[in-house]
């Protein structure tokens, strides 16, 4: 089932407002570090879904003249901010279990309360990830995706807590609570590092994967016309959904710029037709512009 991404996003707000509700009754009640930290990491994932709303609306507005390119890359800089809040709550909650670990202070009450939280928590939180993975793949949309990475950070740190809450109510070892909030408050950490990562990739024209760049160098030899003597500086990057790739294409002596023209178009349509929402441009020089291969930058070197 595919929506819109608007609709996807305010699917995650509304789960995330449901379960904040759930989390902090339950810690209330159980006095559990560990379920407080799930608490803050669902205020968190709200926090980044109100983001990723914004964002994937704002992103759909046509390119104006202050931005000729479109608005997609608000995306990256709101998972930017998602991966940075996660960063931030991880931190708090490893800094609230260390103090409980060295006082010795834990206060677990009502455990099985929290263990049915949790466990509500761990089962919807996956089922969410994976719808919003999934619209993500489909829209293309890295705000989605980092909204798809902060409940699946929820539904394995969920986990965590519950497999901690059930030690405790068997062996009575409060103090599980506290190490088991740390423990998963690292994940969280790498979770957001990795979120920030990519989305910095995107900020800063990271060139596409390798096998995208196969793809376009396919797509060129498949319908490479013998007047193509040569091309160099193929460079491509992604801005939101859309990937922007350039190239220079060299011709042989004696064909007109008419004919050059119209070969370069079926260039240009060979590689979007490999690659969705893709955009090309091509400069066309001639048979006397060839340089020595040597000369430049290995990225930029090609048939």
């Amino acid at each position: 089932m595919s929506i819109t991404k608007p609709g996807a996003a305010a699917v995650s707000v509304t789960y995330n407002v449901v379960l904040i509700v759930a989390k902090l009754a339950a810690a209330i009640l159980t006095g559990s570090v560990a379920m407080l930290s799930e608490a803050l990491n669902s205020f968190i994932d709200l926090v980044a879904s109100v983001i990723a709303l914004v964002a994937v609306r704002r992103a759909d507005v046509p390119a104006d003249r202050e931005h000729p390119y479109g608005h997609q890359k608000i995306e990256s800089v709101a998972a930017t901010i998602e991966g940075m809040l996660i960063v931030l709550v991880a931190g708090f909650i490893i800094f609230e279990s260390a103090g409980r670990l060295i006082s010795g202070e834990t206060g677990i009450e009502s455990v099985g309360i929290g263990i049915v939280v949790i466990a509500f928590s761990t089962v919807s939180a996956a089922a969410v990830a994976l719808f919003l993975r999934e619209q993500a793949r489909v829209h293309r949309s890295p705000a989605l995706e980092g909204d798809a990475a902060h409940l699946s950070a929820d539904a394995i740190t969920s986990f965590g807590v519950l497999l901690g809450l059930v030690a405790i109510q068997i062996t009575g070892a409060e103090w599980v609570d506290s190490a088991v909030a740390i423990a998963l408050s690292l994940f969280i950490i790498v979770t957001g590092i990795n979120i920030i990562r990519k989305a910095a990739g995107i900020l800063v024209d990271e060139t596409l994967p390798a096998e995208e760049m196969d793809r376009i160098e396919e797509a060129i030899a498949r319908v490479r016309p013998p007047e193509v003597v040569g091309y160099h500086k193929l460079r491509a990057r992604t801005t939101g959904t859309r990937r922007y790739i350039e190239m220079h294409v060299q011709f042989r002596d004696g064909t007109s710029l008419e004919q050059a023209h119209g070969l370069a178009h079926g260039l240009r349509n060979a590689i979007e037709g490999e690659l969705r929402d893709a955009e090309v441009l091509i400069h066309v020089e001639p048979e006397s512009s060839r340089r020595d291969p040597a000369s430049e930058p290995e990225q930029y070197r090609a048939g």
